[in-house]
């Protein structure tokens, strides 16, 4: 802790003094964030620092295993954050970003529930159709290659997860929202994109195209317009 204690003073007397006017902007006019990005709470996987963030431009929200429920009416942290971001912060892109070496996704492929953690266990549930999914189509799998096809897998799920959600269906559906699935090969220092139409994630490159899972594009279709059909 007085490590951590000394890294506070550090900003209090180096950093925030050389972005004191973006602080001031931030208090004054309020938060505006570019994504949500929901990730693991893994402590070696840091949102801002992969995203290169300033503050104010990510509304971020970490939990194990990178989940997010499916709607309903009680409520979560994480439903919550994601309807904050969605209706009052009017994010239009959300990422959920997994990661190589998961806790959360070791103990989703493994064998046996983790003993001594009722909650971790029951947690665990929002990503049983990831595991389903791995052990029914690659049963073949062990190991590390078992947990990396899981943590992929799992990324998905979570993002049919979240658009059972009404605000980012809502948003889906007015094409104001695009979907993204990131996974982050951490030994490699890698940042692989689910692409929605391959079902494939490849790596996010400078040279080509960035991976969406969804894009934004109207979905609705609405009523013609009278005008319209009378011509």
């Amino acid at each position: 802790m007085n490590e951590l204690l000394g890294r506070v003073f550090s900003f209090e007397k180096k950093v925030f003094p050389q972005s004191s006017e973006l602080y001031h902007q931030l208090s004054t006019h309020g938060q505006a964030p570019k994504a949500l990005m929901i990730s693991c709470a893994d402590s070696r996987i840091v949102p801002e620092q992969i995203m290169q963030a300033e503050p104010g431009d990510l509304f971020v929200c970490r939990n194990a295993g990178n989940m997010v429920p499916a709607y309903s009416t009680m409520n979560g942290g994480v439903s919550s954050t994601v309807e904050y971001a969605v209706v009052a912060l009017g994010v239009r892109d959300i990422i959920v970003c997994g990661h190589s070496d998961c806790g959360a996704m070791k103990a989703l492929a493994a064998p046996d529930a983790p003993e001594g953690m009722p909650n971790v266990v029951a947690w665990l549930r929002h990503g049983a159709a990831a595991e389903h999914v791995v052990s029914s189509c690659s049963p073949h799998l062990e190991g590390g290659e078992r947990v990396r096809a899981v943590s992929l897998q799992n990324i998905i799920a979570q993002l049919d997860h979240l658009r059972t959600h009404p605000s980012v269906a809502s948003a889906i559906a007015r094409g104001e929202m695009s979907l993204h699935g990131w996974f982050v090969d951490i030994k490699a220092g890698q940042v692989l994109g689910l692409d929605g139409d391959t079902g494939q994630f490849v790596p996010l490159r400078e040279d080509a195209p960035m991976p969406v899972a969804l894009a934004a594009q109207v979905r609705f279709a609405r009523e013609p317009d009278l005008a319209e059909a009378a011509e």
